[in-house]
């Protein structure tokens, strides 16, 4: 029997799928489109608090903004529907293989990452914006992570022309170099935001960070008196540890193949497998 015959493998969904459980690719869709139409209720208002301004180096107490101004679309309609139809393209793999935690820690880190990078170019060259709005610069870099893990997929342009999708990124990537590069201030995208995100993102993938792990743990607070060293059994722990192997492996065979696997996570799936076929016989 072949590991995707166990019960205990449930393939990838494809597609708009309706019901079970809602990826964070499509919380963090629904909060920026809810938002973009709550701005437009309130007449601006609400993305002109959002967004990240260029003096936030002479008044650091806005340092939320960093984080709120990914958040935040201009006024054409056009700006959230292609930074979120992109989120929701490439982002739906990238967090099949981080889970929906991670994904969330880099795609916030991605935000604030971008944002700095626009403040630095902003005080380096002295030019004059109202404010920087939009998730481009995190989509960018969700946009390269996903390339670092499936170079080869074909990406349908129009729904007509297949092409690799290392190919297809790697254009959006060159465009945006170009207009990092150009001369004069011909429009309004903040080009060194979608490279810094892109830079970001490739830099994650290929010294294989986990943001989560990075991260400070929160420290415990120690009894002053000691006590007898009791311990609560807890089966239902063991087997949760259990199945987040399994699905450690089983998004370890999405990205790099079965043969990947090494003989002690084969016989993690093979004990899954006997588990599994023990609860149907009972």
């Amino acid at each position: 029997m072949g590991i995707y015959d166990r019960d205990y493998y449930e393939p990838q969904p494809t597609g708009i799928q309706l019901g079970g459980p809602r990826r964070m690719v499509t919380n963090l869709v629904l909060l920026n489109v809810g938002i973009y139409f709550l701005d437009d209720v309130l007449g601006g208002t609400l993305v002109d608090r959002m967004k990240l301004s260029p003096d936030l180096i002479q008044h650091p107490w806005r340092a939320w903004e960093l984080l709120t101004y990914g958040f935040a679309h201009a006024e054409t309609p056009m700006h959230v529907i292609g930074n979120m139809f992109f989120l929701w393209f490439f982002g739906r793999e990238v967090e099949t293989v981080y889970g929906k935690a991670e994904f969330l820690r880099l795609y916030l880190v991605m935000i604030v990452v971008s944002g700095l990078a626009w403040l630095g170019v902003q005080a380096a060259t002295g030019a004059i914006s109202g404010g920087l709005v939009g998730a481009s610069g995190a989509v960018t870099g969700v946009m390269v992570v996903f390339v670092c893990h499936f170079p080869k997929r074909k990406i349908y342009i129009w729904a007509v022309l297949p092409v690799p999708a290392w190919v297809f990124v790697g254009f959006h990537l060159l465009n945006d170099l170009a207009g990092a590069t150009r001369a004069g201030d011909f429009d309004n995208t903040a080009y060194e935001a979608h490279l810094a995100g892109a830079a970001f993102g490739f830099l994650y993938h290929q010294f294989h960070w986990n943001i989560g792990r990075m991260l400070p743990s929160l420290p415990t607070i120690k009894r002053f008196r000691r006590g007898p060293k009791l311990r609560v059994h807890d089966p239902g722990s063991r087997e949760k540890k259990q199945e987040d192997q399994v699905d450690e492996i089983l998004a370890k065979i999405s990205r790099e193949g079965e043969e990947s696997l090494t003989k002690k996570e084969r016989r993690v799936l093979e004990e899954a497998s006997r588990r599994a076929q023990r609860r149907q016989e009972s």
